[in-house]
This record gives C-alpha cells, sequence and structure tokens, in this order.
C-alpha cells in the first residue's frame, strides 16, 4: 500500500509545524516569548507584570533552568529575561541572543518585584496571558494549546488581534488524526528523502550536539554520564546514556538549541539520540536513518495527540515506544515488527508520571528508551503482550486510544495532585 497524496502533504506539514528549533525548556521559553511580545506593543521597559498561567505552566517552569539567565529557575525568570532580552521574532529561540546588558536588566527589573504571578482557572493545559503595565499604556499577550500560539493580543484594553481558539485546535486536531501507524510506516518506507533530509539534518545535528555536551559537561544528576560509565559499553547502555545526557544538558540551563517533537525538547532528543546511535553501531546508510527518524517523530506524535501537549502523562514514554519502532525499522522490522514493539513498550512504562521539567526527567528518558529496546527484543523472540493484558487492546490503534484516554481523561484529576503537591 502507498500512502495518499493528500496525506503524503499533511505528514510532512506535521513534521514541519513540529520538528522546530527551541532553546530551553519550551514551556519557560513559552513564557519568555509571550512576555517578549507583550512587551514589544508599548515598546518601552514596563513599570510592573501580571503573569497568568494554568497549573501545567506552574509545574513545568517551576524547577527548570531558564537559559542566558546564569542559572536561575522559575516563572518570574522567564518573564523578567523575555522582557528584558528577547526577541519575539525569534519565537521558540527567543531568548537565544541575550546580552551581558540585558541579563543586567533583568536581574535589576527582577529585583524591584514587580512580577505578579497567578494561576489561570483555565480548560486548557497551556494557558498563558502576560500583561505589561507601562506608565498609561498596557498590552496583553495571550497564548493558548501550542507554545507560540496567541490567540489574542491587546492593547490598552482594545483588542488588536484575536483568533477562536475551538476553530484552530479543531482544524489541527482532525489533520493530526490523519495519522496512523500503518500509514506513517508506508510514508516512512516510501517517501522522498529530498522532502526531509533538511529537516532531519537538522534535528540529528542539533540533537547530537547536545548530547555531547551533556556527557562532557556537568549538568542536574548527570544521568547519562553516570549510565554511561556503568553500562556504555553496551549499544543498549550508549543509546539510553546518550539520550539522558541530553536532557541533563537541556534541564539545567544548557544554552544549545534542541529540535523538539510535540512541543518538547526532552521527546525530540528521546526520538533521534537512540536511533542515530544505533545507526552508527550497525553501519546504517543515511537514507536508512532518515527513514527511521520518520516512523520515531510521527508515531510520538500521533501517540501524543489525543493526549495533548501537557498533563499527567509524562511524554517520554512515548517517544521512548516511539524511538523502539524506529530501532526495529533500522534493523529490518516490518510494520508487524513496528506495531508490536510500540504496543510492548507502551504496556510497560504507561504509568510514569510527568511531574514538571526538571534534573529526573532524564532518568525517565532512560527508562523509557529502555522500554522501547525491550518491546522490539520480546518480538523478536516471539514474545509480546496480548489484548486484554491491561490497558492493551487488539490492534495497535485500539491500544493508542487506550493510552490517549488515560493521559487525557484518567490523569486528570493525577494532573492537579501533581501541581497541588509541587505548589505546597
Amino acid at each position: 500500500m502507498k500512502i495518499t497524496d493528500e496525506k503524503y502533504r499533511i505528514y510532512l506539514d506535521i513534521l514541519n509545524k513540529e520538528l522546530l528549533t527551541a532553546m530551553g525548556c519550551t514551556e519557560p521559553i513559552a513564557v519568555a516569548f509571550c512576555a517578549a511580545k507583550a512587551r514589544q506593543i508599548p515598546g518601552s521597559m514596563p513599570d510592573r507584570v501580571l503573569a497568568q498561567v494554568s497549573g501545567n505552566i506552574i509545574k513545568n517552569v517551576k524547577s527548570v533552568i531558564v537559559p542566558n539567565t546564569d542559572g536561575a529557575k522559575g516563572i518570574e525568570t522567564a518573564v523578567a529575561i523575555g522582557i528584558a532580552g528577547g526577541d519575539p521574532g525569534k519565537e521558540l529561540e527567543v531568548i537565544s541572543s541575550v546580552t551581558l546588558a540585558q541579563k543586567e536588566q533583568m536581574r535589576e527589573f527582577l529585583s524591584r518585584r514587580v512580577i505578579k504571578v497567578e494561576p489561570l482557572d483555565s480548560r486548557y493545559p497551556l494557558d498563558i496571558k502576560i500583561t505589561v503595565f507601562s506608565g498609561d499604556e498596557s498590552a496583553m499577550v495571550h497564548i493558548v494549546n501550542d507554545h507560540t500560539n496567541i490567540v489574542e493580543i491587546e492593547k490598552n484594553s482594545e483588542t488588536v488581534e484575536h483568533h477562536d481558539i475551538e476553530d484552530v485546535s479543531k482544524d489541527e486536531y482532525e489533520e493530526y488524526m490523519q495519522l496512523s501507524i500503518e500509514d506513517i510506516y508506508d510514508f516512512a518506507d516510501t517517501c522522498d528523502i529530498g522532502d526531509v533530509c533538511e529537516l532531519l539534518n537538522r534535528q540529528i545535528e542539533c540533537n547530537e550536539a547536545i548530547s555531547r555536551e551533556g556527557m562532557s559537561g556537568d549538568y542536574g544528576a548527570n544521568v547519562g554520564s553516570v549510565i554511561d560509565a556503568e553500562y556504555g559499553q553496551d549499544i543498549r547502555g550508549k543509546a539510553r546514556a546518550l539520550a539522558a545526557a541530553g536532557s541533563d544538558a537541556r534541564m539545567n540551563g544548557c544554552e544549545l538549541p534542541v529540535v523538539i517533537n510535540s512541543g518538547s525538547g526532552n521527546q525530540g532528543l528521546t526520538v533521534s539520540i537512540p536511533l542515530i546511535v544505533y545507526a552508527r553501531e550497525l553501519g546504517s546508510p543515511a537514507e536508512k536513518l532518515y527513514r527511521a527518524l520518520l516512523i520515531s517523530n510521527l508515531s510520538a506524535i500521533h501517540l501524543k495527540t489525543e493526549i495533548g501537549r501537557l498533563s499527567a502523562y509524562c511524554g517520554a514514554v512515548s517517544a521512548g515506544a516511539s524511538v523502539g519502532a524506529g530501532i526495529a525499522y533500522l534493523k529490518g522490522g516490518d510494520l508487524d515488527t513496528i506495531s508490536h514493539t510500540i504496543v510492548n513498550a507502551l504496556a510497560i512504562t504507561s504509568g510514569i508520571i510527568c511531574d514538571g521539567a526538571k534534573a529526573s526527567c532524564a532518568a525517565k528518558i532512560a527508562v523509557s528508551v529502555e522500554a522501547g529496546i525491550v518491546g522490539y527484543e520480546m518480538y523478536q523472540r516471539g514474545q509480546q503482550f496480548y489484548g486484554g493484558d491491561g490497558i492493551v487492546s487488539k490492534g495497535i490503534e485500539n491500544t493508542i486510544r487506550n493510552i490517549g484516554r488515560l493521559g487525557s481523561k484518567g490523569m486528570f484529576e493525577t494532573d492537579k495532585e501533581i501541581i497541588r503537591i509541587m505548589c505546597d
């Protein structure tokens, strides 16, 4: 079977939307982007700022270091650096060109304690509203559902830009619902590499660079280098170590960019680094690696579609299952092998919670990559989990729907409790 021309276009469009280059954890970067955009409207340094954010933004910004801030954390820091040194035209690389003078301006702004943070009672997990006040002028920028998705801009309480949230979400959701593992396999196996090589080369280059930095530097809990010291002589250990090392660096202030997946740099690292390690070990040609990366990237996006960008469900789980599928393809696996690899991996790790962005994310990545590899190796030895085994149903798309239901509905209250624990 060959994928239809319409789906081919949709899949390319999804890849170009999702595989973006970002610097730092995407939630504080989204806050910085929103603040930079708001500050741009009056064009002067504000006297005070009101930052209203959803619980999941609080969760994902609280404990992670914001790049180019000399090791500072938190929503106030993300707001201040966005205002002092952000370039909103660079979107998810909004604070990639901060100067020493702008860092000093950030510190001075923070010292005045004029940034007020309020929890936003919102039904959208990703919801950021920044209002800046400068003399008699004010400006508000509102982001919902995606890290740079501006739905409203106000100047002096008058609307200057507005987009209906539901219409945008519905259109994108319907496009992403065109994804299926069978079509992903067909797309990856037959697509014109010229359509994707630039995008995938950027993913390989950026994600390898931060992985190397994480392995050589001193970042967070140094999960990657610990795994490498204990298990790095084995390809499985090396794949886990290097993926974790990228997260070590990213979660702890490294200023190198990452190509993200499903709105997450950690997921972007998880779906790519182990494949690069395996391709090198196996001597795979570049084209085979590209096609394996398509399997891994698109499968991860498919698995996250019904869960959503932010939830209590750890995104490394879906990314780890997906990179297992990519490894299966790299080693000659067919559609059946890839499908069973994903199901096996999901059956192993789907209970891991997301309790925000921080150093331990690297360890969750390592565990999830291991589950993906085990999922493949199980099927290679004639072993699998069957429909009726817990949340596994017969047919991969049914199991993926179960995971979506678990992550979005089943863990809704879990997410609230995690946020309450973290805020306490």
